[in-house]
């Protein structure tokens, strides 16, 4: 079974980043440090298509459909482009791009249209409404592993009775993805998408875990478990190699789903190189 995620108070962000430090939103500060920002266009497409495929529901069936993303780096490209995309779903959708830096909301400002926005502030979300998607990649990867059950818990509170928050990773072009699904009791799943041959072996995507996964894939770890796994799978699919990486990767994960993991989608998520399962799967061991 899994257990509701225990709730905490504000984060007390221990993050060795550079900038800010701000643990608890003192004097209507924002919650959270300045990270990096480092981002390229179109480097959520993998992330964003699993939104508006199996979670497209939720946009859809929302009374107020206002959506997140939350630290979307030096140039709001990313934000522009979730825009865009959700707008095909919802065309009355609401997109606010959150950027702990002022700097970064400026030079974002002149790229404001109806339906999107852009605000400074952090992981206390300072929007009214409560969003059905938050969407923060390649943000806690930057803080300490402490910090993430009370951002999450501080997110998670901030969501709607439909909503999802996405914590997630990717390298610098999208070609390795991965994220923690949650709603607003506890984490559901670890989603992961890969670009056929960025890889040699699978388990090579757990350089872009999520924070609450990284440290973790070791031996003992559930999340090592479904790497180790993942390999072993890959590499006695290979006579499907002749067929294509497409066919091997959805042999691969048929045969996880055989062995009992957890798999939570199917083969029109397979080929397009995504692989679901759920968080009692991965969870971190203590």
């Amino acid at each position: 079974m899994v257990q509701k995620a225990e709730r905490v108070a504000a984060p007390q962000i221990s993050g060795k980043n550079p900038g800010r430090r701000n643990p608890a939103g003192r004097q209507g500060r924002p919650v959270g440090n300045v990270t990096r920002g480092t981002t390229n266009p179109n480097r959520m497409r993998r992330v964003d298509r699993w939104l508006t495929g199996p979670q497209a529901w939720r946009l859809r069936s929302a009374d107020n459909p206002l959506v997140v993303d939350l630290g979307y780096g030096a140039t709001p490209a990313t934000a522009v482009e979730l825009f865009e995309r959700l707008s095909a779903l919802r065309p009355d959708v609401q997109v606010r791009g959150i950027e702990i830096e002022p700097d970064r909301v400026r030079a974002a400002l002149p790229l404001q249209r109806p339906g999107l926005s852009f605000h400074v502030g952090g992981f206390e979300i300072p929007v009214p409404g409560r969003p059905v998607l938050v969407r923060a990649f390649n943000v806690l990867r930057q803080y300490e592993e402490a910090d993430v059950a009370g951002i999450w818990r501080l997110v998670q509170d901030r969501l709607s009775a439909d909503g999802l928050f996405i914590d997630g990773t990717c390298d610098e072009i999208g070609r390795r993805v991965t994220w923690v699904a949650l709603d607003a009791e506890r984490p559901l799943s670890l989603g992961m998408s890969v670009r056929f041959g960025s890889f040699d072996l699978p388990s090579e995507v757990a350089e872009r875990l999520p924070k609450a996964l990284i440290h973790r894939n070791v031996p003992g770890e559930r999340v090592h478990a479904l790497m180790q796994a993942m390999d072993q799978a890959w590499l006695e699919a290979a006579p499907l190699a002749s067929f294509g990486n497409r066919q091997r990767w959805q042999g691969m994960c048929r045969s996880l789903r055989d062995a009992g993991w957890p798999v939570q989608d199917g083969p029109a998520r397979w080929r397009l190189g995504e692989l679901t399962v759920g968080w009692e799967a991965v969870a971190p061991r203590g």
